[in-house]
């Protein structure tokens, strides 16, 4: 085992619905060479999950908690008393503070989405939360090109946006080099935590011509093809066990045969392929500076995705009303030109003028081979490439470990191999105990743990996992069983051949979820009616 001689540097690298099969290193078709590098020389995790979606992933991840126990149950939206605050609450800690408390700078570039006011600074404002240097912004989406509460620590920058050649992906991978090179400058006495939250591949479909045209023609063989490819790499990999037959195609989604706009859906997934590629750029030039200032070794390295493919459509007649409830959205560009909120086959996303997503059938490729997407428990929605690379602590080369794991064991994790401590209190009040467990066995010999239980809940939609086993329902729907190690693509419901392990597993989730104040589904939905708000994205 490698024993590094000073406290790594920690970065922390985030993408913003990206599917659990996009990246090359996890048998995608886009081109990612700086991941497949790190994962070359490094570790990647087969069975890592997020929690299906984005505010309460960042939650999760940020805390080491779940997110309901953070008061982010759904969204960064204010329905306190009744319901979750949508902002980060005071019995939390962030990786952040408790890393600067140990002597780290920290830095924090890219995307927040943890406070429900964007535009009051807060205690939940990144730089209210351990957070030294903060640029980004602090709602969830948005223009690639003219994003909204784009903030430089404290303070609204967006007018830097009007530069014509402004591209958010590359401002985040901007700032992010910048904050490396500002800390060797600074403090290079002192380990960096630095964590890149893009929002590429979110909607809107926004991404550079240079990088759109390397993908013309890429995705005209289909989703049906496409998906199948994925999988035979996926094999070869020892990603996927090739036992676990690939799930049919969402029966929503055509067969590729039978789609009348077939190079409209492929230039979907080009300028998909194009926001993933150009943040894979990103990170190779974080990478880069770390190699020339000579962090590099001795730095850990983490990317994940938030959630899975996004399957969410924007029919043009309801584009507007659906952008708007989620983002503050501008109907025309910087220079006037009006955008065309909505997925409409007569205009080629891509550029400014456009708002679109590429909706369920590419989002169903993303998640190769499993099922459901971005708001679900089952697979497709939780299961994140997980990539690990420590030279001077992690001495496998190109690992593949399949142990189980969850957001809730970074901060575990980057407290165990940097010896900072979790406090018990912040600013005088209570902090809740650390929920997740270390992964450096996992990480160095694949160590099994079949008592650990893992659990998630979102929009009423829940899951608890206990070794080989998985308990998993949608809201309202009746629960399912499946046996991982035989059916990770979870197509045979075994829960009528086993009522006794439903009904164990059912208890401990019911046990967790009060626990961990879960607010029932119902009870959030009754909210909403009560208030008169519109129902919440199932």
């Amino acid at each position: 085992m490698n024993t590094p001689t000073t406290r790594p540097n920690i970065v922390l690298v985030l993408a913003d619905d990206m599917g659990f099969s996009d990246i090359g290193c996890y048998g995608g078709e886009i081109e990612t060479p700086n991941l497949d590098s790190l994962a070359a020389s490094g570790t990647r995790l087969t069975q890592f999950y997020n929690t299906a979606r984005c505010s309460p992933s960042r939650a999760s991840l940020m805390t080491g908690l779940h997110p309901h126990q953070t008061g982010i149950g759904i969204l960064n939206y204010d329905d306190s008393p009744d319901g979750y605050s949508g902002t980060l609450n005071e019995s939390c800690v962030t990786i952040a503070e408790v890393l600067s408390g140990a002597g780290y700078r920290t830095c924090l570039s890219g995307k927040w989405h943890m406070a429900s006011d964007l535009h009051t600074v807060t205690d939940s404002w990144p730089t209210r939360r351990g957070f030294q240097h903060f640029y980004g912004t602090l709602e969830g989406a948005g223009s690639y090109f003219e994003p909204r509460t784009l903030t430089r620590n404290e303070t609204n920058v967006e007018h830097e946006a009007f530069d014509p050649e402004f591209y958010y992906t590359d401002a985040i991978s901007d700032n992010a080099v910048a904050f490396v090179e500002q800390h060797v400058a600074e403090t290079p006495q002192a380990p960096l935590f630095l964590y890149v939250a893009y929002t590429a591949p979110h909607w809107p479909l926004h991404a550079l011509e240079e990088d759109i045209r390397k993908y013309a023609g890429r995705f005209s063989e289909g989703w049906d093809e496409l998906r199948t490819q994925r999988l035979e790499r996926l094999i070869k990999a020892g990603i996927i066990d090739p036992a676990w037959p690939l799930t049919d195609r969402d029966p929503r989604v055509p067969a590729w045969e039978d789609v009348q706009e077939k190079d409209w859906e492929a230039a979907r997934m080009a300028v998909y392929a194009a926001q993933v590629d150009r943040m894979d750029q990103g990170i190779g030039r974080v990478v880069a500076s770390l190699k020339e200032n000579g962090m590099f070794e001795n730095t850990l390295f983490i990317f994940l995705s938030d959630n899975g493919g996004c399957a969410e459509e924007m029919p043009l007649a309801e584009a507007e009303n659906f952008v708007s409830t989620y983002v503050a959205f501008s109907p025309t560009t910087r220079d006037g030109r009006p955008v065309v909120p909505g997925n409409d086959p007569s205009l080629v996303p891509g550029p400014e003028t456009t708002y679109a997503t590429y909706g369920r059938p590419w989002a169903n490729l993303s998640n190769t081979p499993f099922r459901e997407y971005k708001h679900w428990i089952h697979e497709g929605g939780t299961s994140t490439p997980f990539i690990v690379h420590w030279p001077e602590g992690i001495e496998a080369k190109g690992a593949i470990r399949s142990q189980p794991h969850q957001l809730t064991d970074v901060m575990a994790t980057v407290l165990d191999i940097t010896g900072a401590e979790y406090p018990e209190t912040r600013a005088g009040h209570p902090v809740r105990p650390l929920e997740g467990t270390s992964m450096l066995d996992t990480l160095r010999d694949d160590a099994v743990d079949d008592e650990r239980l893992l659990f998630w809940e979102h929009e009423g939609n829940s899951g608890v996992r206990k070794g080989k086993w998985k308990l998993v329902r949608k809201h309202a729907q009746e629960w399912e069983l499946y046996d991982m190690i035989l059916d990770r693509t979870e197509l045979q419901d075994l829960a009528a051949e086993h009522p006794e392990l439903v009904h164990s597993m059912k208890a401990a989730y019911e046990e967790w979820a009060a626990r961990c104040d879960v607010i029932p589904r119902e009870k959030v939905l009754e909210l909403y009616r009560r208030r008169g708000k519109g129902l919440p994205a199932e």
